[in-house]
């Protein structure tokens, strides 16, 4: 191209950016206008089509802000419209997000109209994203970056990709995210280390490295490494140790229950244990104690040993004849020293024996070693050891009781039985590890994609149990058709190869008759329809 018609081109080129400048100050101020009308908005129908035309607006501004040189608006546009397209597709829409998301897009369009923007760097919000979403990953392959985002956004991360380690350092000084993902290349484990040591609390980091030598792994820990993978990479294990890490940094608090009629010192004890990041109830009417331990469901107690009416010991034992608190830990709380007496009361019932008085220390440093094993130790008896998952008789548990609880409150609950498909051939073909890893992939993202208070579970071998309260089966429906898509399109490497699995489910309601049992049966031949017409598929039981 001769320089004259390359000047052309640049000012053709300049005058299009110049009207999408025009164009783009009317679509912010739709975008503005839009949010406003959202939050005025009480009917959820009328929400929903609001939402619908902000969706829209948003998908636009991503497709064509990147394109005019308008870089960091595109990447937010493009993250809030994924934002706004999970509240659409929500089983339970909530208000809570729906202000979170206005709130988002109005900083978004402050940010564009004050020319703060800087080209490269995305700033969503720090409350704009869910904790635990919000991932930087520094690879300076763009393409095998991209890869990896949208794999990851798959099992629901915001995913902001850097191929410079400058535009990283900038983007974390700006706002920091819930991990890092660094693909180690010369000295760059060294500036991240560097970086880490400047923060407040480190980042969860996680390392991509060509080899898996001695030298690697110790750059890796001395940086504070996380996770260690080696290329080619199997992104299902890195997300699986990414989804435990950031799920043990934000687990529930702990729940201590304290039984004193010494209001006053129950309170001082609460104080300390809350200040340790606890949730703490106090008791101070023992008459109270069973509606207490059902609705707190506390995972440890203590228990003032002499109270008026009452002995400690008493009620220890009158919480050891329920079956369901066996696995709660008891404390008796006491100024008694004799030994004699303190083996008499933890023979009878209890676990552990606190005299008073107790320094704050020491009290936090019991509570916390007795509650931490006492929670492991029923995760251990609930939770599969392969995925984190319900066992089988907790999922059949679980089924039993929120169906029970949608007859009280007469709204629908609905109950998944989904499968993997030819997954014998998984096993044969690429080996037992190949299929562990297929397993824990569809488990994690089930947990990212469902919402908290739904329950999964692994009903055995490569069969799986979701149950969702206050949720039709047509919104169930859509919510595992989308997890259908999502872990199809996922890839597998084992033994050189790489493969995918997809998934087959049934889906049954809950009509105010049926137990947890019936229900089950349902969903299982709803499955079963599903495997029978060709597999891949959702589909919904017929009501009996």
């Amino acid at each position: 191209m001769n320089e004259g018609a390359n000047d052309a081109l640049q000012s053709q080129l300049r005058a299009l950016n110049e009207k999408f400048a025009e164009r783009l100050a009317d679509e912010l101020t739709a975008l503005e206008q839009g949010t406003e009308q959202l939050q005025q908005s009480r009917d959820q129908e009328h929400r929903r089509h609001l939402m619908l035309d902000l969706h829209q607006r948003l998908h636009r501004l991503a497709g064509t802000a990147g394109t005019f040189g308008f870089n960091v608006l595109g990447e937010q546009a493009r993250l809030l419209e994924q934002r706004a397209e999970r509240w659409l597709e929500a089983a339970q829409p909530s208000s809570q997000a729906l202000a979170a998301v206005t709130r988002a897009i109005r900083q978004m369009v402050a940010t564009e109209r004050s020319g703060r923007s800087e080209p490269g760097i995305a700033a969503p919000a720090q409350e704009s994203l869910p904790a635990g979403s919000r991932v930087y990953l520094l690879e300076c392959d763009i393409e095998v970056g991209e890869q990896m985002r949208q794999t990851l956004g798959t099992f629901g991360y915001e995913v902001l990709l850097f191929p410079e380690l400058g535009l990283l350092q900038a983007a974390i000084t700006g706002l920091q995210p819930d991990a890092l993902i660094i693909s180690q290349h010369d000295g760059e484990l060294e500036a991240v280390s560097t970086l880490q040591q400047g923060l407040e609390s480190p980042l969860p980091l996680f390392v991509i490295a060509h080899r898996a030598d001695f030298d690697s792994q110790l750059a890796a820990v001395r940086a504070g490494a996380k996770g260690f993978f080696v290329r080619p990479l199997d992104i299902t294990q890195l997300e699986n140790t990414l989804e435990n890490v950031l799920n043990l940094q934000l687990s529930e608090p702990y729940r201590v229950l304290i039984v004193d009629d010494d209001e006053d010192l129950a309170a001082r004890y609460s104080l300390v244990l809350r200040n340790s990041q606890m949730q703490v109830q106090t008791l101070s009417n023992p008459r109270q104690l069973f509606e207490v331990m059902r609705s707190f469901d506390p995972e440890i107690v203590l228990l003032d040993m002499n109270m008026p009416d009452f002995t400690g010991i008493e009620l220890a034992q009158m919480i050891r004849l329920n079956d369901e608190w066996l696995r709660v830990p008891i404390i008796y709380l006491s100024a008694e020293t004799d030994i004699n007496r303190q083996m008499a009361a933890l023979l009878k019932a209890g676990d552990d024996f606190i005299t008073k008085p107790i320094s704050d220390n020491a009290l936090t440093a019991a509570v916390f070693s007795r509650v931490q094993r006492a929670r492991a130790l029923s995760m251990a008896l609930s939770r599969d050891s392969l995925t984190g998952l319900l066992k089988h008789a907790d999922i059949k548990e679980q089924v039993a009781l929120e169906v029970e609880r949608a007859q009280r409150s007469g709204k629908p609950t609905s109950v998944v039985m989904l499968d993997l498909d030819h997954f014998k051939q998984v096993n044969d073909r690429y080996g037992h590890a190949a299929g562990d890893n297929v397993i824990r992939a569809l488990a994690n993202l089930m947990r990212q994609r469902l919402r908290r208070i739904d329950s999964i579970g692994r009903y055995g071998g490569e069969e799986f149990v979701a149950v969702l309260p206050d949720c039709p089966a047509e919104q169930a429906e859509r919510i595992f058709d989308e997890i259908r898509q999502r872990f199809a399109a996922l890839s597998f490497h084992a033994a050189g190869r790489t493969f995918s699995v997809s998934l087959s489910a049934g889906i049954s309601q809950t009509d105010g008759r049926a137990g947890g049992g019936e229900l089950l049966e349902r969903a299982d031949q709803g499955l079963y329809l599903a495997k029978h017409q060709g597999r891949n598929q959702v589909q919904v039981a017929a009501q009996a």
